[in-house]
């Protein structure tokens, strides 16, 4: 795995399009309350019953967590307020029976549309080169 700068660097290599860079800003956090949204829909076994909220998602986003303070405080904080209104929003929506259906819907279709910013772009999403994994 490469380090973080790195990652960051062939990152912004393949974002330089104002299409994709848009598209990017509207579909990432999509994605991420999406894939939040079909951790939260897996059942949950019974050890987990006994604490409010926790499941595969809030268990997700603690364990990133850690990696954000790494990072530093300010990261961590930075990322945390999106996050949380994230889960709130999806707490509201696990209270019905849509959760997985909304989620899995707005997870293909925002990855359809990232795909169609990196075609407007001219790049690979940096995520398939070979580079991003060495």
């Amino acid at each position: 795995m490469g380090n973080l700068n790195s990652w960051l660097s062939e990152y912004s290599k393949s974002h330089q399009h104002k299409t994709n860079e848009r598209i990017h800003w509207i579909c990432v956090p999509l994605i991420t309350f999406s894939f939040l949204g079909l951790l939260w829909s897996i059942p949950i076994p019974d050890a987990f019953t006994s604490v409010a909220y926790l499941n595969y998602a809030t268990l997700f986003c603690a364990l990133c967590l850690f990696f954000y303070l790494r990072l530093g405080i300010r990261v961590a904080v930075f990322i945390s307020i999106p996050i949380l209104f994230m889960l709130w929003g999806i707490s509201i929506l696990a209270k019905g029976d849509y959760l997985l259906a909304i989620s899995a819907v707005i997870f293909v279709i925002s990855w359809l549309v990232q795909f169609w910013g990196h075609k407007i772009e001219k790049k690979k999403p940096s995520f398939l080169e070979a580079s991003f994994f060495s």
